[in-house]
């Protein structure tokens, strides 16, 4: 049995990873293409009203799907069935009180909020996003109904459609832009069309699913209560996005730059490089996914050695997955960049902050862990302690290093949440109390001494490829070689089991042979 449900996992996982892959893959070129015909500065007003919307999206949604998804596993594991309606109903009550006032205040007196904008441009850019704002939340609400439910895949294919159907109406509307102002609010009409067409088709999935709504008053305070801490930790992490964006181009005006300048620079951190970066938190954000309704409904039922084995074999995953990736985009994201954006400056930046991946990947699956357990309090408390840390590297740090700063704020940011998630769940959850069960320093020691070795090597197998090839076979022949010396690595060294290996190779062949017959 718990070779089955770890299999089922797994399947599941990598099924989930997929297709967030393809999502974000599917984003990656569209980020591409956007670039190109906006240009880094349009870039810049689009990611500017985009900070700020997010923040107005998050006070809609925030933990509202992952608390409704926790909601009905704890109904499930208590086995009150009625409770999974309640829970959808008051989370779409409350979505709907959470966005609606706010529409119609910003309807009415948008105009003086103007001063949020070191770009007047970008006003206009962020009202046109801000009538997708009640959709996007509703969604949100039908996508916790089906994470709760263990219905992994429709929301990602949801999404995947979603995305898709922004980078077709993006490429319709951004033909012959005379401005990168009018390039930005085009872009910004793609992203309502694709957040109409999440909501319409989640509702319908919803309604066919044999969902139904009703009355939310029981549930909707014990929500909000849940909801709460969550949300201010989302809603903290967008009010700090919101002050990057208008803080570190201010900050680098005052250090002598043009304002245009200013804004390109942000373009190319907040619209390039970061989204290559974060590309890897796509198969974190799927096993985390797939692990929460499981964490949290071995956790109301008292199931602390599975709960154990799933955390551990979580953690344990994302600390190696990051460590084989820091190599790769150290030696491959200066022509990686390059290729994608024509910008030498984005691939530079790239490569410098591959050592992001590590605190970025733990800090991800580590919230995720605590806050399926209800400990949305103390995540809340580490990331202020970490936004803390990001903002003063932006009022300080860009009269010496530019936009590097934003950079050099965000892995601070990561290793000290990281730090303190880690503490935490070490010390204090009642899971290590009650099971045995440790992380062996072998498995940490390991990946971080084979870092070294693997990026001198990584380096100069890219040189050589490079030299030989033009730039994208180069870079996928380079990763083939880094990720199949990595995988060498942690065979010999033990990180890796190789009874483990050979057992799922054996188990691969059987169903093949199985399949045949």
């Amino acid at each position: 049995m718990k070779k089955s449900h770890r299999q089922n996992t797994a399947i599941t996982a990598t099924a989930v990873t997929a297709l967030s892959v393809a999502e974000r893959g599917l984003g990656f070129l569209y980020r591409i293409v956007l670039s190109r015909l906006i240009g880094a500065e349009g870039l810049g007003l689009y990611q500017v009203a985009l900070s700020l919307f997010g923040l107005f999206l998050t006070i809609g949604t925030g933990g509202i799907p992952i608390t409704v998804s926790r909601m009905i596993s704890k109904s499930k594991a208590e086995r009150r069935p009625y409770d999974e309606h309640r829970a959808v109903s008051a989370g779409v009550t409350l979505s709907l009180l959470l966005t609606l006032p706010v529409c119609l205040f910003l309807i009415l007196f948008g105009d003086k909020l103007d001063f949020l904008f070191t770009d007047d441009r970008a006003f206009g850019v962020f009202r046109i996003l801000l009538i997708g704002l009640c959709f996007s939340s509703l969604y949100a609400v039908f996508r916790g109904s089906f994470w709760g439910n263990k219905q992994f895949l429709l929301p990602s294919i949801l999404e995947l459609a979603e995305e898709s159907v922004m980078v077709i109406a993006g490429i319709l509307l951004l033909n012959n832009i005379p401005t990168p102002a009018v390039g930005a609010e085009k872009a910004a009409w793609a992203v309502v069309i694709s957040y109409l067409f999440s909501f319409t088709a989640s509702f319908v999935c919803f309604l066919l699913r044999g969902g139904r709504f009703t009355r939310p008053q029981t549930m909707l305070k014990p929500l909000f209560n849940a909801t709460l801490p969550l949300t201010s930790v989302r809603a903290s992490g967008s009010l700090v996005n919101s002050a990057v964006a208008v803080l570190l181009p201010v900050m680098m005006i005052r250090a002598g730059l043009e304002s245009s300048e200013a804004l390109t620079l942000f373009g190319i951190v907040s619209g390039m490089v970061l989204p290559i970066l974060f590309i890897p938190s796509t198969i974190i954000g799927s096993l985390a996914l797939v692990l929460v309704p499981q964490l949290s409904e071995d956790f109301y039922s008292k199931n602390y050695p599975r709960l154990r084995a799933n955390i551990l074999r979580g953690l344990r995953f994302s600390f190696l997955f990051a460590c084989a990736l820091i190599p790769i985009i150290y030696a491959l994201g200066k022509d990686l960049g390059a290729l994608a954006f024509s910008n030498d400056i984005a691939g530079e930046m790239l490569t410098r902050s591959a050592p992001i991946l590590l605190p970025m990947s733990l800090t991800m699956i580590s919230t995720s862990i605590l806050n399926s357990m209800g400990f949305e309090k103390q995540t809340f408390v580490f990331y202020f302690v970490g936004a803390g840390a990001m903002l003063l590297c932006i009022l300080f740090l860009p009269a010496v290093c530019g936009a590097y700063a934003y950079l050099i704020g965000l892995g601070l940011s990561f290793i000290l949440t990281a730090l303190c998630n880690l503490t935490f769940l070490q010390k204090y959850s009642a899971i290590f109390q009650k099971s045995k069960g440790h992380v062996r320093i072998h498995d940490i020691l390991i990946p971080l001494l084979c870092m070294l070795p693997l990026a001198i090597f990584a380096r100069l197998i890219h040189l050589l490829f490079s030299s030989c090839m033009s730039t994208l076979p180069a870079l996928i022949a380079g990763t083939l070689c880094i990720l199949s010396a990595t995988a060498v690595l942690y065979l010999i060294s033990g990180v890796l089991p190789f009874s483990a290996v050979k057992s799922s190779l054996s188990r691969f062949s059987l169903k093949r042979k199985m399949k045949k017959i």
